[in-house]
């Protein structure tokens, strides 16, 4: 029997969720993050914010990470004052996430930053973030798709080497790239849709949201890097 690899996904931690009888605090995460995980050959586990302490511990049972979309990212993590169109900051998952994503990048363990996680991992390695553009999410509530171009000789390039239209809903971007992190993808106007490290490990983020849509080779790859450790 072929062992799955074991792939860790943040969740949100949400206030006043209501399911049935019940509203109650809750760690939740759309259904089609662990699907994807899942239709890619590997094994979700959703891991709600901790004390950044643990993360290291938490890190070394995975075999790869997937930090999820969400809300947008507190910008004194990055040395900046507050847009008036910045969202209210997740303050316990901006430091649960961090704390994950230095030490999987410590340990070795192949990452995936999918929206938010992607700006995150910017963040995390020293860079910036646009605090809104327009144009990528047209509708509120509403995913919308336009195409991102891979950039020659990345690893998302070796994954999707075409042009490929994408699920997408965000109003921030990454500004100026954190430390060895190079553009791997770029969608029409310019705004970078990809980054990654050099390798090893395997470390990729991507603007849009693979999991609302059907194509698994980012996630295949994040599976194939995990299975290979």
């Amino acid at each position: 029997m072929t062992v799955r690899p074991l792939i860790g996904v943040s969740t949100y931690l949400e206030a006043g969720t209501r399911w049935g009888l019940w509203e109650l605090e809750a760690a939740l995460l759309p259904a089609g993050y662990p699907r994807l995980v899942q239709h890619a050959g590997g094994l979700a586990a959703m891991l709600p914010p901790d004390a950044p302490e643990h993360a290291a511990a938490t890190v070394a049972r995975l075999d790869g990470l997937v930090v999820a979309g969400g809300p947008d990212v507190e910008p004194v993590h990055y040395g900046a004052a507050p847009d008036p169109r910045t969202g209210p900051p997740a303050r316990a998952r901006d430091t649960w996430e961090l704390a994950l994503i230095r030490a999987a990048l410590a340990a070795g363990v192949p990452l995936l930053g999918i929206c938010r996680g992607m700006q995150l991992l910017n963040v995390a390695l020293g860079g910036t973030l646009v605090q809104h553009i327009d144009g990528h999410a047209e509708v509120p509530g509403v995913f919308g798709h336009h195409p991102v171009k891979p950039v020659p000789g990345t690893v998302y390039s070796d994954l999707a080497p075409e042009e490929t239209s994408v699920p997408t809903y965000h109003h921030q971007a990454v500004d100026r790239l954190g430390e060895g992190l190079l553009a791997s993808a770029h969608a029409p106007d310019g705004t970078v849709e990809a980054v990654e490290l050099p390798g090893p490990p395997w470390v990729l983020g991507v603007q849009w949201h693979p999991e609302m849509g059907t194509d698994l080779r980012v996630m295949r790859g994040l599976v194939a890097a995990a299975s290979a450790r």
